[in-house]
């Protein structure tokens, strides 16, 4: 199920701020965030850098599809999936 409706989890942000984090919100499948983030550590205090993601993202019979969280996948699976994604990216 969706972490939301399983252990509330938000404002992930606003609790870590409140502890005196330094906090940073990207979009976690965007590499032009992810990398000049992950560099920028020019804060004296702790970081979290949340990276928002949805789980099997760009793959049509996985995305936003919470049992393919876990587990293994067959061959077929994989090489569909694989397929997929090279076709989109």
């Amino acid at each position: 199920g969706e972490t939301e409706n399983i252990n509330k989890l938000s404002p992930l942000d606003k609790k870590f701020e409140a502890f005196g984090w330094s906090v940073a919100k990207i979009d976690g499948h965007s590499f032009e965030q992810i990398i000049p983030e992950l560099k920028n550590n020019d804060e004296k205090k702790p970081k979290i850098i949340i990276a928002d993601t949805i789980k099997g993202k760009g793959v049509s019979f996985m995305e936003n599809k919470p049992n393919w969280h876990h587990g293994g996948i067959s061959d077929e699976v994989f090489f569909n999936a694989k397929k997929e994604l090279k076709s989109r990216y």
